[in-house]
């Protein structure tokens, strides 16, 4: 059986890559993610087994917004090794200009699920979670997702 490795990268399309990268190269500075490409046609970076690229979209796509109901992606969550860390990328998100969905809580996903999740500049959903020990792989739990979660509440401060 195959055996895999992490996701060795996300390609997400971006209506406006000039005014992304300044959102992007600060949130992969904040995440240790060294800068493997950067021209015109895209931003690349990669760390911690993770690489996230940003590409132009297509001139005629470009005046369409993301939206996380239609088919294809709804978020893509950061795994962070302590729950300061997760603090941490909720301050980066804040300096960004992020949308924050949901600033640093445990939610019900797993024991100790602790996570922020936040928007870029076209609403495409980022999170950036901790999960002590075994995570939702721990022996015992009876159920996975949305048990005692606010997830779809965007902050009200």
């Amino acid at each position: 059986m195959a055996e895999i490795n992490g996701i060795a990268h996300i390609a997400l399309t971006v209506s406006n890559l000039e005014r992304s990268k300044p959102f992007y190269r600060k949130l992969f500075d904040s995440l240790d993610m060294k800068i493997v490409l950067d021209n015109d046609y895209g931003f690349y970076g990669v760390g911690g087994r993770t690489g996230v690229i940003i590409h132009q979209g297509p001139e005629e796509n470009r005046t369409q917004s993301f939206n996380q109901e239609h088919t294809g992606l709804h978020h893509f969550c950061f795994r962070a090794r302590s729950k300061e860390d997760v603090d941490e990328i909720h301050d980066t998100a804040l300096g960004i200009g992020a949308k924050i969905i949901h600033g640093p809580q445990e939610d019900g996903f797993a024991p100790g699920y602790y996570s922020v999740l936040f928007e870029d500049p076209d609403g495409i959903r980022l999170e950036a979670n901790f999960i002590p020990g075994k995570g939702i792989l721990e022996p015992g739990l009876d159920q996975i997702g949305r048990k005692n979660s606010e997830w779809d509440q965007p902050d009200k401060a």
